[in-house]
């Protein structure tokens, strides 16, 4: 019974998957449609944030302007998280900490690169060896703080003790 618990601390990183295979697996219209979409909903954000009255016209401009980015931090963010959800997955069965920070960090590589080849199937989609590199960004990013925040908690354990 306590093997299968420990299996289950796969689940959130294999949902994740399933949520970046599910993006991926969009049209290039659809996922264009989605990302302009988010776009316009951060200006029209920040117009309210900053007490901005803005035209659609010019919310259009700002979100056609900034789409690449928001495309691109999205990318980020899901590997991110991905690399947190294996990390969690190791942690739990007992991998040591350099272990699983490297494991992770080229299994969620390695999903990325496979994510991309996917997308070679899907219409008005192709790989592209930039968001390969993007989405890498994203797993060292996640696998850094990782270190660092370990590295944290031993140290203020071992300040506690003495």
């Amino acid at each position: 019974m306590k093997k299968i618990w420990k299996l289950c601390a796969f689940l959130p990183a294999l949902f994740m998957m399933g949520v970046i295979f599910s993006f991926s697996a969009q049209t290039g219209t659809q996922s264009g449609s989605l990302s302009h979409d988010i776009s316009v909903r951060v200006v029209e954000t920040k117009g309210r944030f900053f007490h901005q009255e803005l035209e659609k016209k010019e919310i259009e401009k700002q979100a056609d302007e900034i789409e690449f980015y928001i495309r691109k931090a999205a990318h980020m963010t899901e590997y991110a998280v991905l690399t947190l959800l294996v990390a969690f997955g190791f942690y739990v069965n007992g991998f040591r900490r350099k272990r699983w920070l490297m494991v992770g960090f080229i299994f969620c590589v390695l999903y990325a690169a496979t994510d991309e080849f996917h997308q070679s199937f899907v219409g008005e989609r192709g790989p592209s060896v930039r968001d390969v590199g993007i989405d890498s960004l994203g797993v060292l990013i996640a696998t850094i703080l990782l270190d660092a925040g370990q590295k944290l908690v031993k140290l203020l354990k071992g300040r506690r003790h003495t």
